[in-house]
């Protein structure tokens, strides 16, 4: 090997290594089978839970052109923080993102694509104005339709500290924390597994960014936090279920 060969592989970083070493090639991409036996539930409960509410059905905005959607949404940062979320509309903005669509015997079919159907990722709402939910931290059940209080109190400062000191999160009405299973989808694609996971936590922000376009809401995507931090919040360790993603719901502030 050359020595600018040796200094070049010197120099390259996780990412390019990832990038590398999960590639699918012909020679690559087979003799792996599956352990059905050994399949990672496909849902998330919390048995300990200090509460539950079970949502209303959808309280979805009238109609609009999803063309206009496309070209009005933004991501809002500024919002009028006093004035509150009603529970039917994060219904809507929660089964926009991950709700359940369709039933085929026990799969749920949901409102945005995920790799092998196999959805990793988990919800979970910081509810800072939100009729009808106290102060807290909520994980969403989309087989239930239900919220899990998990923590109660007012933590908009920590998330906020936690997400790199962004305080859009304090005058946020609800705040949106996604992790992620991660053995859900290593179980069938192992270490490619975490490209297909940060795929899905996109098409569900997109989907949060369009639904609140068209209901009027100002969102806005967070993708710059302290990883432990944002992870202890909300109680996961970081390794076998850890944050990927966050976003901020509110009212526009006129």
């Amino acid at each position: 090997m050359k020595q600018s060969d040796n200094d070049h592989a010197s120099q390259t970083g996780i990412g390019e290594r990832f990038q590398e070493e999960t590639k699918y090639s012909p020679d690559s991409i087979g003799g792996h089978s599956l352990d059905w036996d050994h399949m990672p539930k496909p849902y998330k409960d919390y048995p300990e839970a200090i509460s539950t509410v079970s949502l209303p059905s959808p309280g979805a905005p009238a109609s609009a052109n999803i063309w206009d959607v496309f070209v009005k949404r933004r991501s809002v940062r500024d919002y009028s923080p006093e004035v509150a979320l009603p529970l039917q509309l994060l219904s809507a903005l929660l089964v926009s993102t991950q709700g359940i669509t369709a039933q085929e015997g026990n799969y749920g079919f949901r409102s945005a694509p995920s790799a092998g159907g196999l959805y990793p990722i988990e919800t979970y709402l910081l509810a800072r104005a939100v009729e009808g939910l106290e102060g807290g931290f909520y994980h969403f059940r989309p087989h239930r339709f239900d919220l899990e209080l998990i923590k109660r109190g007012d933590f908009a400062w920590s998330l906020a500290e936690a997400a790199l000191g962004q305080n859009m999160v304090v005058d946020a009405q609800v705040t949106f924390v996604w992790t992620a299973v991660v053995e859900r989808s290593k179980w069938k694609y192992r270490q490619r597994a975490y490209r297909y996971i940060y795929v899905d936590a996109g098409h569900i922000a997109q989907n949060l960014y369009l639904a609140g376009t068209a209901a009027g809401l100002g969102v806005c995507a967070i993708g710059a936090f302290f990883d432990d931090q944002a992870n202890d919040l909300i109680g996961v360790d970081g390794v076998g279920e850890t944050t990927l993603y966050m976003a901020t719901v509110g009212w526009p502030r006129e």
